[in-house]
């Protein structure tokens, strides 16, 4: 059994070597003298307050809209569910170049949306909205499979205790099924924000400008190759980890102070 288990841990300690190898690699890279110039440079910090800015509205947007039907999934059993599964995993497993081609063809300037939007104002394409619309489409079902685990790892019997007891169904939502699904939800949300944070394909089709930290890097990339894109990329990976730091954080007070009672 010993053996057995120190194989398993070698077989995975390879794969995390794997994961952490490049990112070790990118920090010690010999173009890190020029961080702290590419930082200060205009296009990197507005780069980086797009990204950020807009994969806290997107990953808001998510919320709202993901959490209600993984809870409608996770409780309800219906004819067409494997088909709703269906159309929730679709995002994932589309190239995201193809993710943004679909994006275009229903937001794009030549379509009856975009022109509606252009006749009241608004571009839904080259602009934040382009961005959102793009991060929604591709960080949503992040939320919604992951907050539906967290619904079904809920013992319903508790809820029909809660009920019994006189509360809601809205109320029984709020006090027992949400705060018991909370690690599940934090889950979603960390992986949809840093999905967001590295989207690029989808992102790009839609809106080239604003730049979001991908575009930039690309951008850096295609202009003066690895040795300035490489700074921008570690601007990107640092920004990452210190907000998904802060929603485990966060997570963890949520989850202290949130409990059911």
């Amino acid at each position: 059994m010993k053996n057995k288990i120190s194989s398993i841990g070698i077989l995975g300690g390879i794969l995390m070597i794997y994961y952490i190898a490049p990112v070790v690699s990118l920090l010690f890279w010999n173009a890190n003298n020029a961080i702290i110039p590419s930082v200060m440079n205009e296009d990197v910090i507005s780069a980086m307050i797009t990204s950020v800015g807009t994969s806290i509205v997107s990953v808001s947007i998510s919320c709202i809209l993901g959490i209600p039907l993984a809870y409608f999934l996770s409780r309800t059993i219906f004819r067409w569910k494997n088909i709703v599964l269906f159309v929730v995993f679709l995002p994932l497993v589309l190239p995201p170049i193809v993710s943004g081609m679909v994006l275009l063809t229903l937001f794009g300037p030549g379509s009856i949306l975009g022109l509606l939007a252009m006749s009241s104002g608004i571009e839904l394409t080259q602009s934040l909205v382009g961005i959102i619309l793009a991060q929604v489409f591709v960080i949503s079902p992040f939320i919604v499979i992951a907050t539906k685990v967290g619904f079904d790892s809920v013992d319903e019997k508790l809820e029909y205790t809660s009920r019994s007891l006189g509360r809601t169904k809205i109320e029984t939502f709020w006090k027992v099924t949400l705060p018991l699904s909370m690690r599940g939800i934090i889950a979603g949300i960390m992986l949809a924000f840093a999905r967001s944070m590295g989207e690029f394909g989808a992102t790009i089709m839609m809106a080239y400008y604003p730049r979001t930290m991908p575009t930039q890097i690309w951008v850096s990339f295609i202009t003066g190759g690895v040795e300035k894109a490489f700074p921008v990329a570690i601007v990107l990976l640092v920004s990452s980890i210190v907000v998904i730091l802060l929603i485990s954080i966060l997570g963890q007070e949520v989850r202290g102070s949130y409990a059911p009672y």
